[in-house]
């Protein structure tokens, strides 16, 4: 194991000092420094084999790093050298928006959990498009995935201008698209998770992809990231309209707005959306539902709750083909990537 790796649990206390959004702000400024040293690089290096195939992409490893890390794109060749298998970015709107106001992202250390009400905050499709551009994650056979969402001021009813616009920035430079319909702290965005809703998101999105497909001579798998705060009916209806709009894959979920398990426990009652280990069971429900239905052919990725090995395997148990971490990355440090990877072999 890695010098970094060994020495994180002595930042984390450094860093849990601080205020959540500023820790987040200095380990991403930290992280691009030692990989910009050669020196430090080569100390970072970790890259756990345990090579899979999904929506007709090769992984290195199956464990990936889930979107809202690094919002702009600004630092995928750094934290794609923790030892992920895929690294996905975003959520990217259209325009630059601040986000909702600060403070905005809070910890729960009893519950290894996190609120954030961060609201979609980035820099927007230009310099997002331009940071991925001067990445070499792909280049050297990383898979990346872009997620793409709407702008806060944009009417809920002209939410797929936005998405069609994100599509096709981002397609050229993806391996595959997220469409994310199911953060919390955009208003009325899991609106879009409705039938009628998903269905008219999903018509033009589709029709948009076969153009740029064609334009560009491949073709970009595209998944849609949903909520875990759903029904069994709710997700039924998903499961039935993702594979008739030629949507390739899910990831089950973004974070949840249930306190039950947090109850009590200081900032439990920020406003936002809760990850962490709250969410594990909420997902494995929402996987294995998705599974039941889609059948073993749909490519399902896990995230939400994962912060040791043994929840790994439960998501690939439940029916997820790879998995995404987050929250438990911030808990747990870079040593969890290997251990996730080591638990599924």
């Amino acid at each position: 194991m890695s010098f970094l790796f060994n020495t994180y649990p002595l930042a984390r206390s450094a860093l849990f000092s601080l205020d959540a959004e500023a820790a987040h702000e200095l380990t991403l400024t930290s992280l691009q420094k030692a990989y910009d040293c050669s020196l430090t690089r080569r100390l970072m290096t970790s890259q756990p084999e345990k090579p899979c195939s999904l929506m007709g992409l090769s992984f290195r490893n199956p464990v990936g790093l889930a979107a809202g890390l690094d919002k702009n794109g600004a630092h995928i060749d750094a934290l794609g050298q923790l030892g992920f298998g895929f690294v996905e970015v975003g959520t990217v709107t259209p325009k630059p928006q601040p986000g909702n106001p600060k403070p905005r992202m809070f910890r729960l250390p009893r519950a290894d959990a996190l609120i954030n009400r961060l609201g979609f905050n980035n820099q927007g499709l230009d310099t997002f498009i331009a940071n991925v551009q001067s990445s070499q994650w792909r280049s050297h056979g990383g898979i990346l995935g872009l997620n793409i969402g709407k702008n806060a001021a944009t009417p809920i009813e002209h939410a797929v201008d936005d998405y069609l616009l994100g599509l096709e920035g981002v397609y050229p430079h993806a391996d595959y698209v997220t469409v994310n319909i199911s953060s919390p702290n955009t208003q009325n965005l899991r609106a879009l998770q409705g039938h009628d809703e998903l269905a008219a998101l999903l018509l033009p999105l589709q029709e948009k992809r076969k153009a740029l497909a064609d334009r560009h001579g491949r073709n970009v798998p595209m998944v849609v990231k949903i909520a875990p705060d759903l029904s069994t009916e709710q997700i039924d209806i998903i499961a039935d309209l993702l594979p008739r709009y030629g949507v390739d894959g899910v990831i089950a979920t973004n974070t949840t707005l249930s306190r039950e398990a947090v109850q009590g426990l200081p900032h439990a009652n920020e406003a936002g959306g809760l990850s962490g280990p709250p969410v594990h069971e909420l997902s494995l429900k929402v996987i294995a539902r998705l599974r039941q239905q889609l059948g073993e052919s749909f490519a399902i990725i896990g995230v939400g709750g994962v912060l040791s090995g043994k929840q790994a395997r439960e998501k690939i148990s439940a029916g997820a083909n790879a998995i995404q971490l987050y929250t438990g990355l911030i808990y747990r440090g870079p040593a969890l990537i290997a251990e996730c990877v080591n638990a599924m072999k």
